[in-house]
């Protein structure tokens, strides 16, 4: 009789554990941020910035490239003193362009920067977004499917990439973050 209490009540203990299991999903944050206008409009803005950086800091490597083949063509006319102060200046105007280029796009530089400020309220929406889907659905976890993590098995009816994007306004009939997440 032991026994069977002792079982029965292992089997009690058991079986609410399994009823109080943790409810978990998965989303593609990639697919949620191309749907969003604001991320389009953010990463043109990123590219643009990026680009004019990178053409300001061509310019002046060219620049300094100009100065030392002059400097090539002139040197059997200079004196040792003319030579060195060419040299310094030119050197100077090299080091310029290296420390433009990593203040502009080293670590924690102006892209970096610009890239927080862009994308920083863009994150917070869809944390939001993210934290009223788990609300709704009673889930304890959403993990992001479409960044390092690594995923064996995903049962499809724990997706919630549509729900986040319903709740962001951005929802698409049309669309199907199975078939998008798998193409890569």
């Amino acid at each position: 009789m032991i026994k069977k209490n002792s079982f029965l009540l292992l089997f009690a203990l058991f079986f609410s554990n399994m009823l109080q299991a943790q409810k978990f999903g998965f989303i593609d944050a990639n697919f949620i941020l191309m749907k969003m206008p604001a991320y389009q409009k953010a990463q043109d803005e990123i590219t643009g910035f990026s680009q004019k950086a990178e053409k300001q800091i061509e310019q002046k490597t060219k620049e300094v490239a100009d100065l030392r083949t002059r400097y090539v063509a002139e040197e059997m006319l200079m004196t040792n003193e003319m030579k060195a102060d060419r040299l310094k200046a030119i050197d100077k105007r090299e080091l310029e362009v290296k420390e433009m280029q990593q203040k502009t796009f080293g670590f924690e530089g102006l892209l970096f920067y610009k890239k927080q400020e862009l994308l920083a309220p863009i994150r917070d929406e869809l944390n939001k977004a993210l934290e009223k889907v788990a609300k709704k659905k009673s889930l304890a976890a959403i993990y992001d499917k479409s960044g390092d993590f690594i995923v064996l098995y995903l049962d499809p009816t724990h997706d919630y990439t549509d729900f986040v994007l319903e709740e962001l306004g951005l929802g698409d009939k049309d669309d199907d973050p199975k078939k998008n997440s798998n193409k890569k």
